[in-house]
């Protein structure tokens, strides 16, 4: 099994951050994982990536080539970083952030619901409640621990929530 994620959005909105959570998180359970990172010269605001790739065997090469999930919160990381998905690719954008005719796209409200828990700042970890519950690619459990051993002491309330509210968006709540 190998699994390549690529998340896109723009500097700023946790991105890289949301990328090594989910590395980590499969660390956790065994994988092995790659997690590479680009971003423009700007530090906000830029179009950046992270992309993941995970494996039950020896990762053999360390970047996406292609897809199997593609998740863009901006337009830009979007425009940027969609080129090379294939017919099969999961397409999950920010509804209100990124418009796309890609078909079988799926829509998700993470940033009306990260600034509904309290702070759009967490838009990237309803992300990965949401692709957590919808593709389970590591436990919940797992991502969860992961989450709170990276983010900033004294934010876990606000970001567990924001999980919360993402893992109900997906496919197992």
């Amino acid at each position: 099994m190998r699994k390549e994620v690529r998340i896109a959005g723009f500097g700023g909105q946790g991105i890289v951050l949301a990328g090594v959570i989910l590395g980590e998180a499969a660390s956790r359970e065994g994988m092995n994982v790659v997690q590479t990172q680009s971003y423009g010269p700007e530090s906000r605001g830029g179009a950046a990536r992270s992309e993941v790739v995970i494996a039950d065997g020896l990762v053999d090469y360390p970047k996406v080539t292609v897809p199997d999930i593609f998740i863009a919160l901006s337009q830009p990381g979007f425009d940027k970083y969609s080129a090379d998905v294939k017919k099969g690719t999961k397409i999950v954008v920010d509804k209100d952030l990124v418009k796309t005719d890609m078909k079988g796209a799926v829509e998700a409200p993470f940033l009306k619901t990260a600034e509904k828990v309290g702070r759009k700042i967490v838009a990237n970890i309803v992300m990965l409640g949401y692709i957590t519950s919808e593709y389970q690619i590591v436990s919940k459990k797992t991502m969860m621990a992961t989450i709170l051993d990276r983010i900033p002491k004294g934010t876990e309330k606000l970001n567990i929530k924001a999980f919360e509210e993402g893992y109900k968006m997906g496919g197992k709540s």
